[in-house]
């Protein structure tokens, strides 16, 4: 069986399609096969309060496309600029990696796993804020 294989947290919920779904008092696992579901982990949500800096505005226009409140047309070329200039700025061979992956991901019109691979960076773009706070 293909396609994406979650794992869920007792009590996790997760955003597919429009419906919140939540897990058992049990580890759970669901195995989505339909192509183009939205879903989102509810966990990895960025609150629009959070979205004070420049990764984690790209996720967030992702995670609105996840959610159903933006559209992947309108969206993906928003992403792929968003990803094109953090690739300027995040230029060691990690984020490079993670940066690719996601522009795959917008191409492929597979919004979950761009969330997936922008939260990668959310780590180097803290250290890089924090080396700049000093």
């Amino acid at each position: 069986m293909s396609g994406l294989v979650l794992k869920l947290a007792p009590n996790e919920r997760v955003l597919i399609n429009g419906a919140v779904i939540e897990n058992g008092s049990r580890r759970g696992r669901l195995n989505i096969v339909t192509p183009g579901a939205n879903i989102l982990r509810l966990r990895d949500a960025l609150h629009p309060d959070e979205i004070n800096t420049p990764v984690r505005r790209v996720c967030y226009i992702a995670q609105l496309v996840l959610s159903g409140e933006a559209d992947p047309d309108d969206a993906n070329p928003q992403l792929l600029n968003g990803i094109a200039q953090l690739s300027q700025v995040l230029r060691d061979r990690d984020s490079q990696d993670w940066l690719s992956r996601a522009r795959d991901a917008v191409q492929q019109n597979q919004h979950y796993y761009v969330l997936k691979h922008l939260r990668m960076l959310l780590p180097f773009e803290e250290a890089l804020f924090a080396i700049g706070a000093r």
